[in-house]
């Protein structure tokens, strides 16, 4: 357990994440934007939250979701001007909340000014910012796949030589190996700390340091080759190490990676004190129904699994280091359809979610939307998708003769679009997103799950979340205490105590639409009962469908 000494607000924070283009649009164009966002400052703040943390908003091609960025020191037009972001941060640090900004260094845009310069000729000063290698015998260098499906190779005619890109063609990997290019990075960070950034949150850092020797990827399982050759790579602690030397030890800043490829035998490393980073986000439990194929190649999984992950890691956490709590994000789908029952259990399940995620060890991080109970949304045909990585998923599948329809049931299952729609504000047509035609299409149950029917409903989802956040304020044990889960004959019940030298809290949590029998050395704790989903009982001894209560011990 955490000292006083080990205290920060990060490790206290609850964190609200903000898909730009999705949240709110200001001027009516479709488009979410920022001062979209400032017009729902007070919204934010009235869900208890500590921070923000804004994806991409830099100028960028949108290839990829504003993660192909094309001028680190320039706002994204359609989301405003630097004026509008200074006005966010203002509006942000009146109401004491932090922003945390998405900063993509593992890869540019194909339309930055350094590979616009970079595929001029071998002998220009930007080609080593970037990874070129001759072909082999007329195919790509090596045989690793892009995260988008196909090659992570790209043949340019100029010179005659392919460029690595471990995601879409738009996004050449940058070259870390080199220290000019790795000054640049440093500035552009300092320029943004510099306005009063609060955090950093690191898109893909897992995967900054390549083995240079780029030999084959062994495997045909993609999250085993992301692990083995995409993160973790050689020099990964030392970048890491001079990023904090020469930017983040200099300002107030928090710093947070993302870490595809990060395991828990090695997620320490990432975190070493004065070192390393703050805090990462592992990837145990969303790539658990993820088969060899990655996302379109979906498997079964099971709570024993999942439960196993959590416990895998708090012991991981447990003396040191700083671990995230989260269930969805902008690259995953709705956390209550994927995880919950979006269809008879809405509600309850929702609520459960959060009583997991704001009871565990760790920084949670909320994902826009989730907070109502937003949705999976079902898409009639891959041209409805706006998602780049749907789109090439779909292009691959082609190629294994997949029908349409069979290949949509999994894009409407794993897919990224689901995180993406807009926010659904109220009931009417465009969901009180925009005023406008909106750039991706609404999800039709806008109609009966919006802000304006939860506001004010004492036993809506909406506010449920927030008396959980305030819970996790008012009991520090459910930040700095120790996490102690109870093993049960039920795969379906999630238990676990949370405890420091002044309490004991009891979680009981009923993944399943069955009621679920309790065990006794659970039943023996049921004393002060301070939350749950459903009506409080006397004498309980089983757990309703999705049911969640914290029991004081």
């Amino acid at each position: 357990m955490s000292n006083k000494r080990d205290r920060a607000w990060w490790k206290e924070a609850v964190v609200y994440q903000i898909y730009p283009r999705s949240f709110k649009d200001g001027n009516g164009d479709g488009v979410g934007d920022l001062r979209g966002i400032i017009e729902k400052l007070d919204y934010i703040q009235s869900l208890g939250v500590d921070a923000v943390w804004l994806n991409p908003i830099f100028k960028s091609p949108n290839d990829d979701g504003g993660y192909d960025i094309s001028d680190y020191y320039s706002v994204q037009p359609e989301f405003g001007t630097m004026r509008d972001f200074e006005d966010l941060l203002d509006g942000l640090h009146q109401r004491k909340l932090k922003l945390i900004m998405d900063l993509v260094l593992n890869h540019s845009s194909d339309e930055h000014a350094w590979f616009q310069e970079s595929k001029k000729s071998k002998e220009n000063p930007f080609r080593d910012y970037y990874f070129w290698k001759p072909g082999i015998e007329g195919s790509p260098p090596n045989n690793w796949p892009s995260f988008f499906g196909g090659s992570a190779w790209q043949w340019d005619e100029v010179t005659g030589e392919y460029y690595l890109h471990l995601f879409s063609k738009k996004q050449p990997d940058l070259n870390w190996e080199n220290p000019v290019l790795r000054n640049e990075l440093h500035q552009l960070m300092k320029f943004w700390l510099d306005k009063g950034v609060d955090g950093l949150r690191l898109d893909v850092i897992s995967a900054i340091s390549k083995p240079i020797d780029f030999s084959d990827t062994p495997t045909l399982d993609f999250n085993e080759t992301i692990r083995i050759k995409y993160a973790n790579g050689p020099r990964l602690k030392e970048f890491i190490k001079e990023a904090n030397e020469k930017v983040w030890s200099h300002y107030e800043v928090m710093t947070v990676g993302e870490g595809p490829g990060i395991t828990h035998e090695n997620a320490l490393e990432y975190l070493a004190e004065r070192e390393g980073l703050d805090m990462i986000f592992h990837f145990g439990h969303m790539y658990l129904d993820q088969g060899p194929g990655g996302r379109f190649d979906p498997v079964p999984w099971t709570m024993k699994d999942f439960k196993s992950i959590f416990k895998q890691w708090n012991e991981t956490f447990k003396d040191r280091g700083w671990g995230s709590v989260f269930l969805g994000n902008h690259d995953f789908p709705r956390m209550v359809s994927r995880w919950g029952n979006d269809t008879d259990y809405l509600s309850e399940s929702s609520k459960l979610l959060f009583t997991l995620m704001l009871s565990m060890p760790g920084t949670p991080f909320v994902f826009m939307g989730d907070e109502i109970g937003m949705t999976n949304i079902t898409l009639k045909s891959v041209s409805e998708s706006q998602d780049i990585e749907t789109k090439n998923g779909w292009l691959e599948a082609k190629k294994r003769n997949v029908e349409e329809s069979e290949f949509l049931k999994v894009a409407n299952y794993a897919g990224r679009d689901n995180a993406r729609t807009p926010f659904q504000w109220t009931a009417s047509a465009q969901a009180g997103f925009t005023t406008g035609s909106p750039w991706m299409q609404i999800n039709p149950n806008q109609s009966f799950i919006n802000v304006n029917s939860q506001q004010d409903a004492p036993d809506s989802i909406l506010n449920y979340f927030r008396s959980v956040v305030k819970l996790r304020k008012e009991h520090q044990l459910l930040t700095y205490g120790k996490y102690k889960p109870v093993e049960t004959e039920a795969h379906n019940l999630f238990i676990f105590f949370r405890e420091d030298e002044q309490e004991k809290l009891l979680i009981l949590l009923n993944f399943s639409n069955e009621v679920t029998n309790l065990p006794k050395e659970a039943i023996s704790y049921l004393t002060t009962r301070l939350m749950g989903n459903y009506p409080e009982r006397k004498n309980m001894k089983d757990l309703r469908p999705w049911e969640a209560c914290i029991y004081l011990c």
